[in-house]
């Protein structure tokens, strides 16, 4: 499989070798395009400008960057990392500013869709090139952007695939190197063992299998790419100034909120240290949740750019046969997903705002109670503190989702995001992923092939637009929200259990109903004694009606595992 992945990454390498091979490569598509005769007309006619563009651009730049970056060592990188950005970006907006001329032309009313792809095609082809040439946080960009597949046209997405396993590695000497610099020691002082090479990779980090000192613990060691330090301030410059160059130019699409959480979340996740606090914080907290199996690897020390935690080892939640071999059903592991992304959502700890694939491991365990395995979550530099009011809040939203209930979904929504009537159905279809025919009946359903068709359909008619403006205005705390709730849904999605998405909505509805449950017993502490007789009445009221809920989604559940046990057909819906 990793020698496919390759494959597929030399493949999109070799598509650009050098601009002249960029320049035949556009002419040969220009030959063969239905209209070639008039776009290769208006082409050269840019292609001057562009020339004198460039040169303008290159000089600026230079003198720009070395001015800017007087830290940074090697002035001709930081012209050359710079250039590579603003000449991708320029050919970018010129060509789909060229292309979108022909828009409202009757002769190319019936081919525009295909003239369309082939633009989104090239500015991908050359957006991968830089992404992958730049590295540090580009790769981790075109990451993000590969999951974008709701915002971003499939050739973009389909195009920065291969960067989600293409991730540099850094040397074991720069490695060293750091060591001697944050903590005034080799390596050696450290560890017993090191190995040289990593377990692991990503955008921003490598871990390392090491062996303590002393006690002889196994640990990994996650180490920070040094290279960071020297050009996260230059790269997330050049991201600000991409993203506001495309608000300029195309202000319908304005993906200026990318940037910006970018530039608020990315100090964050570069500070081993706060990663190693958010992981103990989280460690704490789901030991005192009963027969939680989540586990997060104990912590033994931190630096910023060095975090040394126990070695805990597992499979991804997707290795289905793994998990089928080991005898760990699929449906309890999901189940087990969503209790534990449901606590930190609804619960009195921050929320891991990072749950894919890779942040997530499964081992077996048959020492646990109620369980037969360990879910294991890595990766917390990434947390963000829920407001109690807006915890509420989005409570009560999926309370009124999952009763249908349109008129509370429209007054929770804009509690929660600010959400407008005209903006509420396409808000309803984002956090919940489907059509909004589906959340104003039953929401708690499997999707169908057809409603993916006209969700997908939909967005091809414009709604896209509407959506880019909707997650620019909303806070980035619901942002942050979404993106776990979709990230935790692909997860699922994945599992291919069998009772679908209803056990889950059930989980879901046991928190909403608790969180509801917890303010109307703080309004009525607020007024006064628990004993006034007021007080009393109101509180066994709000019991009464809890205990209601949680008899009715008790039985309801043990009505869905008998069901699963007999191996009778999943419930569609509730």
């Amino acid at each position: 499989m990793r020698s496919l992945r390759i494959t597929a990454a030399q493949n999109f390498r070799s598509q650009w070798i050098c601009l002249g091979c960029l320049r035949q490569k556009e002419q040969s598509i220009w030959a063969t395009a239905p209209f070639s005769t008039a776009y290769q007309k208006s082409f050269n006619q840019h292609r001057t400008r562009q020339r004198i563009i460039w040169a303008i651009v290159g000089g600026a730049l230079g003198a720009w960057a070395i001015a800017s970056f007087q830290d940074v060592k090697h002035g001709a990188a930081v012209v050359q990392r710079s250039v590579r950005v603003f000449g991708a970006l320029i050919l970018n907006v010129n060509d789909y500013r060229t292309v979108l001329k022909f828009k409202d032309e009757d002769k190319y009313e019936a081919r525009w869709q295909s003239i369309l792809k082939a633009c989104h095609q090239r500015c991908a082809d050359r957006t991968f090139r830089v992404l992958e040439q730049n590295g540090s946080i580009f790769i981790k960009l075109g990451q993000h952007l590969s999951s974008m597949n709701y915002l971003l046209p499939l050739e973009w997405t389909r195009t920065f695939i291969p960067l989600q396993d293409h991730c540099p590695e850094s040397s074991y000497e720069a490695i060293e190197n750091m060591f001697i610099e944050d903590t005034g020691q080799p390596i050696a002082a450290h560890f017993d063992t090191f190995d040289r090479k990593p377990i692991g990779a990503a955008s921003l980090a490598q871990v390392h299998l090491a062996t303590m000192k002393d006690t002889g613990a196994k640990v990994a060691v996650k180490v920070q790419h040094p290279a960071l330090k020297e050009w996260v301030p230059l790269d997330l410059a050049l991201t600000r100034l991409t993203f506001s160059t495309l608000k300029y130019f195309f202000p319908e699409y304005d993906l200026e909120w990318l940037s910006n959480e970018m530039e608020s979340s990315l100090p964050q996740e570069l500070d081993f240290a706060l990663e190693g606090q958010n992981a103990l914080v989280t460690r704490n907290y789901f030991k005192m949740i009963k027969d939680s199996p989540l586990v997060v690897p104990d912590v033994y020390w931190a630096r910023k750019r060095i975090l040394v935690m126990e070695y805990i080892a597992g499979h991804r939640t997707d290795d289905l046969e793994y998990l089928d071999s080991n005898g760990i059903d699929r449906d309890e592991v999901s189940a087990a997903l969503a209790r534990i992304f449901n606590e930190m959502i609804f619960g009195d700890t921050p929320l891991h705002c990072d749950p894919h694939g890779g942040n997530i491991a499964i081992r077996p365990n048959d020492k646990r109670t109620g369980h037969n395995f360990d879910v294991i979550l890595y990766d917390h530099g990434l947390y963000r503190d829920i407001p109690l009011r807006m915890r509420r809040n989005y409570a009560k939203l999926w309370l009124a989702v999952m009763e249908a209930d349109e008129k509370g979904m429209r007054r929770y929504a804009r509690e929660v995001a600010g959400i407008t009537d005209n903006q509420f159905p396409l808000f309803a279809s984002a956090i919940t992923g489907r059509d909004y025919q589906a959340v104003t009946t039953s929401v708690v359903s499997t999707r169908s092939e057809q409603e993916k068709e006209v969700v997908s359909g939909a967005m091809g008619d414009g709604m896209l637009q509407e959506l880019v403006q909707l997650l620019g205005q909303v806070p980035r705390i619901v942002l942050l929200i979404l993106k776990t709730n979709d990230l935790t849904r692909n997860l699922d999605e994945r599992l291919q259990t069998r009772e679908g998405p209803v056990r889950n909505f059930l989980i879901l509805a046991r928190y909403c109903s608790r969180v509801v449950f917890r303010e109307q017993m703080d309004i009525i502490r607020s007024h006064g004694s628990m004993l006034w007789p007021s007080n009393v009445l109101q509180r066994l009221g709000a019991w009464s009606s809890y205990l209601r809920v949680e008899a009715k989604l008790s039985l309801y559940e043990w009505y869905v595992f008998f069901r699963r046990v007999a191996r009778l057909s999943p419930v569609a819906s509730i």
